[in-house]
């Protein structure tokens, strides 16, 4: 089976990655940080809202069971992408909503997506969809946490 990976910001990274890890065809999720401008942030330096960086979830899937498309139709449903820069109570750039893309074929995907789904709402989509740089894994406490706390 083919492996494929997405890279999502949506909010707080706890609760986005309880939504997918429980979809049938993600084989593994991870919590971290992406987007920014310093190298291996910890959760204090996101925090700070000085670094660039988003909470985001890694996923990995087998695209045979779950298309990237699909993948996307969840994110457009678990969190509120007309929000700029927050989700809920969480306020600053680290929780803004943002697919990162590692190929033009998820570019173009995400695009796609994006127009979709904006016919559904009448306030305006604040995604952002931006180029994959890196991805810097969160604490070991950060993994799995909602799932931990059960």
């Amino acid at each position: 089976m083919e492996k494929t990976k997405a890279l999502l910001g949506a909010g707080c990274f706890w609760g986005v990655e309880e939504v997918f890890r429980k979809i049938n065809g993600v084989i593994d999720t991870k919590v971290g940080y992406a987007g920014g401008n310093f190298p291996n942030p910890t959760y204090q330096d996101v925090c700070s809202g000085n670094t660039g960086h988003t909470e985001v979830v890694m996923l990995e899937f087998y695209s045979t069971i779950i298309s990237y498309k699909k993948i996307l139709d969840h994110y457009w449903l678990c969190h509120d992408p007309t929000q700029l820069n927050k989700q809920g109570p969480d306020i600053g750039t680290q929780y803004r909503s943002v697919i990162f893309y590692f190929a033009d074929e998820q570019k173009n995907y995400a695009e796609e997506s994006k127009k979709d789904f904006q016919k559904k709402l009448s306030n305006k989509i604040m995604t952002e969809i931006i180029k994959f740089s890196s991805f810097y894994l969160a604490e070991d406490y950060h993994q799995l946490y909602i799932k931990k706390k059960s």
